[in-house]
Order: structure tokens, then C-alpha cells, then sequence
């Protein structure tokens, strides 16, 4: 498991790159809430951080040969800039039905897309295939210590920003966003809570902290298409038993509302995925006793979404 030391260290390779993103109050809805806008960071999403952190770290003739993602959008778009700003070969591995704005995004940075199944864990197959037969490196989304690490740089820079926080609320995919937030918070201030949000359609956390094992779902149904993986990481869930103080669940029209009021009333767009923290506080999901960030991890949402609202 990763260390505040890892994280403090991801932060001195990403900080030329990544946006210190603002801690910004809400305007309307429960009192306390804050928003920790990775919305708009850098690529649109937090994933550039645990990205440009692992292949910041490799050496430069193994980062030289390329490297490979696996992903529905987000960390494909990330693995794609970050390879971009070293100049080196990147080939994505993505769903089927990955998002037509992140598919182009993504090749938009350079990126070779394939197109490698209608799941998390077949992509993930396709992605490791193509790294043994071309030499190159395997950028995991989440089940890996540097962008574990590279995420949770978003936890030292709430705490610097809002130091009176007493909740922290993060969407859950993979789980390497709540991870790194995690570790970094109770590291610095243990007292802090740090509660974790799924979707009703991919509880994939939630059924493994229950199992007390990790669970591979059979399918996964939600708006929110970057946090339906069927399975967490070894890694996440280690780090989500130790750090985790409680992990809830959403339904899909919760989320929906969120994106909704994040457009309307706060006047910042967030994808369905990147509003699940606010659904669950403005839902009554997670009471609010005192300040609570509630992270908004991506602002990746489709036009014909954004149209509807």
C-alpha cells in the first residue's frame, strides 16, 4: 500500500502539469457543502494526475517503446495527454460503447483506440496482450501504486485549501481516486471522514466490503459510465477496508439530479460519474454536520446529455 510519502512525491512530477483545482463553496443545497472541482482539471478529469505520475516514472527508454491504456474514457483520455507531453507511443484499449466525445477526445491526443469488448475485464485482457506483444507498458486505471499516488494528491490539496474539513465524499470506479484521497486525509488528519459513493446499477466496492472479498459484479447497468468496473483492484480494496469510513450507494435519478442542479445552480458541469458525491449529499444519502467536500472527479459529459438537461 502507498504512503503519504508516495503521494507528496507524485505531487513534486505532476505539479507542472496537473491544475490545483479549486475548493469551491455551493452556492445552493445542504449548508457546509463544498466542491472539489476535478471537473476542471486538465484532460477533464482527475486521472491525468495518476497518469502523467506513472510514466513520469519510468525510465526514458522503456517510456521511449510507448505505453497502453485500458478504459471506458476518462483514463484513456488521461494515458493519451500524458503521452502526448512526452512525446512517446500510446495505444487505448476502450468499451464497445465508450462515449463517442471520449473516443474522439482521446484521438485527439494522439492515441491508437481499439475498440476490445463490453467490459472492464475483457478490455483490461486486450490491454495486456498488446503490451507483451509490443514491449510496451501497461498504465493501469486504478490497481496500481503510482496512480494511486497520483490521485491522491487531491486529498493534500483539499486539506491545504479547506483545513477545517470534516467529511470528504469521492465516487467510486476502480477505486483508485478514493484510495489516494483516503490515504493522504487519514494520514494527516485521522479524525477526517471519508465516505465513498457507487451507483445503485455498479455496487463494486460496496458488495466487496460486504463479501469481505473481492466480488466480480456479473454486469453493471448506470448512467455514470465511469464507475461501473466489475471489479475492484487488490490494492483499492485494501486500502478501502483500512481507510474507508463507510461506502453508499445512489440511484441513477439521484445522479442525474445532481448534474442537473451542479448546471443550474452552480453553474459547473459535471458528468454523471463526476456528480455522484453530490448526489449522495444532496439526497440525504450522507448527512452534512460540517464542512464536506464532495469531490467532483469529471466534467467529461456528452452534449447530447448536456442538451437534455
Amino acid at each position: 500500500m502507498i504512503t503519504l510519502t508516495d503521494i507528496q512525491e507524485a505531487r513534486e512530477r505532476i505539479q507542472a502539469v496537473a491544475i490545483h483545482t479549486p475548493v469551491l463553496p455551493a452556492k445552493f443545497g445542504p449548508a457546509n457543502v463544498y466542491f472539489k472541482c476535478e471537473n476542471l482539471q486538465r484532460g477533464g478529469a482527475f486521472k491525468i494526475r495518476g497518469a502523467y505520475n506513472n510514466l513520469a516514472q519510468l525510465a526514458p527508454g522503456v517510456r521511449a517503446r510507448g505505453v497502453v491504456a485500458y478504459s471506458s474514457g476518462n483514463h484513456a483520455q488521461a494515458v493519451a495527454l500524458a503521452a502526448k507531453l512526452f512525446g512517446v507511443p500510446v495505444t487505448v484499449v476502450m468499451l464497445n460503447q465508450s462515449v463517442a466525445e471520449k473516443v474522439a477526445q482521446t484521438k485527439g491526443y494522439g492515441a491508437q483506440v481499439i475498440f476490445g469488448g463490453d467490459s472492464s475485464e475483457t478490455i483490461k485482457v486486450r490491454a495486456e496482450r498488446i503490451a507483451a506483444e509490443r514491449g510496451m507498458t501497461l498504465i493501469p486505471p486504478f490497481d496500481h501504486p503510482g496512480t494511486i499516488a497520483g490521485q491522491g494528491t487531491v486529498g493534500v490539496e483539499i486539506l491545504e485549501d479547506l483545513p477545517e474539513v470534516q467529511t470528504v465524499v469521492v465516487p467510486i470506479g476502480g477505486g483508485g481516486l478514493i484510495s489516494g484521497i483516503a490515504t493522504a486525509v487519514k494520514e494527516i488528519r485521522p479524525s477526517i471522514r471519508v465516505i465513498g459513493v457507487e451507483p445503485e446499477g455498479a455496487p463494486t466496492m460496496f458488495e466487496s466490503l460486504r463479501a469481505g472479498r473481492l466480488v466480480t459484479l456479473p454486469g453493471t447497468n448506470t448512467i455514470a459510465d465511469g464507475l461501473k468496473p466489475l471489479r475492484a483492484g487488490d490494492l483499492t480494496f485494501a486500502a478501502v477496508r483500512r481507510f474507508v469510513d463507510d461506502v453508499v450507494l445512489v440511484p441513477d435519478s439521484a445522479i442525474v439530479e445532481a448534474v442537473v442542479q451542479l448546471v443550474k445552480e452552480e453553474k459547473l458541469v459535471v458528468e454523471p460519474s463526476g456528480a455522484a458525491s453530490f448526489a449522495a449529499t444532496r439526497s440525504g444519502k450522507i448527512g452534512v454536520a460540517g464542512p464536506t467536500v464532495c469531490v467532483l472527479s469529471g466534467g467529461n459529459i456528452t452534449g447530447d446529455l448536456l442538451r437534455s438537461l
